[in-house]
C-alpha cells in the first residue's frame, strides 16, 4: 500500500513540477507570443494520465500476461519432489523476506532463466523454467529464486514502474510540444492540428521513448545487482556465483520483452547497444558477488 501510495505521490509531483517549471521558464509567453494556443497545464495534466496510466496499466496485468506469454504453469498442488521442494523453498525464503507467498509456476523452455512480476510484492508471481531446473545443481536453483525474490521484496516491479511512469510523461508532454511548435510556429497553421504536427509528433515520440529507456535500463541494471547480493545472502554467495556462471555458459533465452528486466538475464548486447540492457554482463555480476564474498570473510 505504501508503495501505491508513493506511486499517486510522484504522479501528482510530477505533473505539478513541470507545470510550475514551464511557467518559470516562461514557455507560455513564449508560445503565445508565437500566435500558440496551446493549453500547457491541460498537456501537463493528459501527459501524467497517459504516462502513468499506460505504466500502471502494464503493472497491473503482469502477471495474467507473463503466464500467457511464457505458458507458466502456477503450482497449485505439487505432482513431484522437484515442485515440491520448489515451493518449500520459496515459501522458506519468503518468511525470511517477510512477504506473502507468491504464487509458483514452472514455465517449458529448454533454456536456463526465471522472472518475477506482480501488482506487488504481497500479490507476485515466481517463475523458472523447466529448463533451469534441470541443468541446475539445487543449491544453485535457490540462488536463482532468492534473486527473483529479492525484486519482489525490494519492490522492483513497482519501483521501475514509477520511472517508466516518469519517463513516459516526459515523452508524451515533450513529443506535443515538439509537434505543436512545428505545427504553429514554422508552419504558421492557424486553424487545428495539420498533418504536420501529427507525424512531428509520431516521429518525436519514437526518437523520445528509445532515448528514454535508456533511463529505465540503467536503473534496471543497478537493481540487478542488488537482487544478486538478495540471492547470495538467501543461498549463499558460492551458490549465487556458480548458478551466475552456469548461465554465462549458455546465454539465456530472451524472455518477452515486457519480462525480461526481471528474469536472472538476457542475452549480453554490444557496443552502444548496452544502453538498452536490462541486465548488467554476467562477468560484472559475478565480480561484483567475489569482491563482496572476499570483503566478508575478512
Amino acid at each position: 500500500m505504501k508503495r501505491i501510495f508513493l506511486f499517486l505521490l510522484t504522479n501528482i509531483a510530477i505533473m505539478f513540477v513541470l507545470s510550475i517549471t514551464l511557467s518559470i521558464l516562461g514557455v507560455d509567453s513564449l508560445l503565445q507570443q508565437n500566435g500558440s494556443d496551446l493549453n500547457v497545464q491541460a498537456l501537463v495534466v493528459f501527459s501524467g494520465v497517459i504516462g502513468f496510466g499506460g505504466a500502471f496499466i502494464s503493472l497491473a496485468i503482469s502477471k495474467w500476461m507473463a503466464k500467457r506469454m511464457t505458458g507458466a504453469v502456477v503450482i497449485t498442488s505439487p505432482s513431484n519432489t522437484q515442485e515440491k521442494w520448489l515451493i518449500e523453498t520459496v515459501e522458506k525464503q519468503a518468511k525470511i523476506v517477510g512477504i506473502k507467498m507468491p504464487e509458483v509456476a514452472i514455465f517449458p523452455s529448454s533454456q536456463m532463466n526465471a522472472f518475477a512480476t506482480g501488482m506487488s510484492k504481497n500479490s507476485a508471481l515466481v517463475a523458472v523454467s523447466s529448463g533451469l531446473l534441470d541443468s541446475m545443481a539445487q543449491g544453485e536453483i535457490e540462488a536463482v529464486v532468492g534473486h527473483e525474490m529479492s525484486h519482489v521484496a525490494n519492490g522492483d516491479m513497482v519501483t521501475l514502474t514509477l520511472i517508466q511512469g516518469v519517463v513516459n510523461t516526459f515523452v508524451v508532454f515533450l513529443s506535443r510540444i515538439v509537434g505543436h511548435v512545428v505545427d504553429r510556429v514554422i508552419l504558421k497553421n492557424e486553424r487545428g492540428y495539420g498533418i504536420g504536427y501529427y507525424i512531428t509528433v509520431i516521429f518525436a515520440q519514437v526518437i523520445l521513448s528509445i532515448l528514454a529507456a535508456i533511463i529505465v535500463m540503467y536503473f534496471s541494471r543497478k537493481r540487478e545487482f542488488i537482487a544478486d547480493t538478495g540471492g547470495a545472502d538467501l543461498a549463499g554467495h558460492q551458490n549465487m556465483i556458480n548458478a551466475l556462471k552456469r548461465l554465462a555458459q549458455r546465454e539465456p533465452e530472451a524472455l518477452p520483452e515486457q519480462l525480461a528486466a526481471f528474469g536472472i538475464g538476457e542475452k549480453p548486447k554490444k557496443g552502444f547497444m548496452h544502453l538498452w540492457s536490462s541486465h548488467p554482463p554476467l562477468e560484472d555480476r559475478i565480480e561484483a558477488l567475489e569482491k563482496r564474498a572476499a570483503l566478508r570473510s575478512k
